[in-house]
């Protein structure tokens, strides 16, 4: 289901946290776990890997990771305010300290002039820095935007590190 290419950049990832003794948390929502599930797919990655939520209905978000409603009604829920506040909300409910967040349009369907499939709002939280949050528009099928996705999530991680 993960290409090896994204195994081997989520083994080297929980390395780097390892090493730094940093824990995750994601909070997913196009992506529906993939990226808790790609960190997850390696051996012993339970000591950097603190949770996931996948929240793909805005009640999920609101309920699981405290994005306020009013937040989604006024930006929509792919957004980049909504991923910053995913981010934020993961960080706040875990143990960790970085939660990275995805809000997208993976397609086939569901897509705007203003909001295209292949868009993915990213958010990252970091205990003591501010909320990272960026868009992205990702070429393909719905499988490709979300592996897509799962690599940008590994990449801003790394960023942060």
């Amino acid at each position: 289901m993960l290409p090896d290419s994204t195994l081997i950049e989520a083994e080297s990832l929980l390395a780097a946290c390892r090493k730094q003794g940093v824990m995750l948390a994601t909070a997913e929502s196009c992506t529906g776990g993939l990226i808790a599930a790609a960190l997850t797919a390696i051996a012993g990655s339970s000591d950097v890997v603190d949770r996931g939520f996948v929240t793909y209905s805005n009640q999920a978000k609101n309920e699981m990771i405290g994005v306020p409603l009013s937040l989604i009604d006024a930006h929509g829920a792919v957004s980049e305010p909504v991923a910053a506040a995913m981010a934020d909300g993961a960080l706040v409910r875990s143990h960790a300290a970085i939660a990275v967040s995805v809000t997208g349009v993976a397609g086939p369907g569901g897509g705007s002039a203003e909001k295209p499939i292949g868009l993915v709002c990213f958010g990252l939280a970091r205990t003591g820095s501010p909320v990272i949050a960026e868009r992205q528009v990702f070429p393909g099928d719905r499988a490709a935007i979300r592996a897509a996705t799962v690599a940008h999530a590994f990449k801003m991680i790394r960023s942060v590190l």
